[in-house]
């Protein structure tokens, strides 16, 4: 799941318009219909307001919005699997040291 589809499946669950989260967020509604269609990215500080709004864990949030950056910078790439499994390696070193 992508933090754009988590955002309008929690957004759903409450029976919220676009336009009500969009002023929580203090973003333009069509803004918010791109995050959510995966076309735009949220500011890391909008995932404290849609956690505070949905009671949603912040953390949770957070790895979406991570995941979704690092895809949209090697989706395009062939060697991408390799790139993750390198940057695996490189992130369990480093916790190890």
């Amino acid at each position: 799941m992508t933090i754009g589809e988590k955002i309008k499946e929690l957004r759903e669950s409450r029976g919220m318009l676009q336009r009500e989260l969009a002023s929580k967020l203090n973003v333009g509604d069509g803004f918010l219909s791109k995050v959510e269609r995966n076309q735009k990215v949220l500011k890391r500080e909008h995932l404290v307001t849609i956690s505070k709004v949905f009671s949603f864990p912040y953390s949770d949030l957070e790895t979406l919005w991570l995941a979704n950056k690092v895809y949209d910078l090697i989706k395009n790439e062939n060697q991408a699997i390799r790139v993750l499994k390198v940057a695996e390696q490189e992130i369990k070193y480093g916790k190890s040291i």
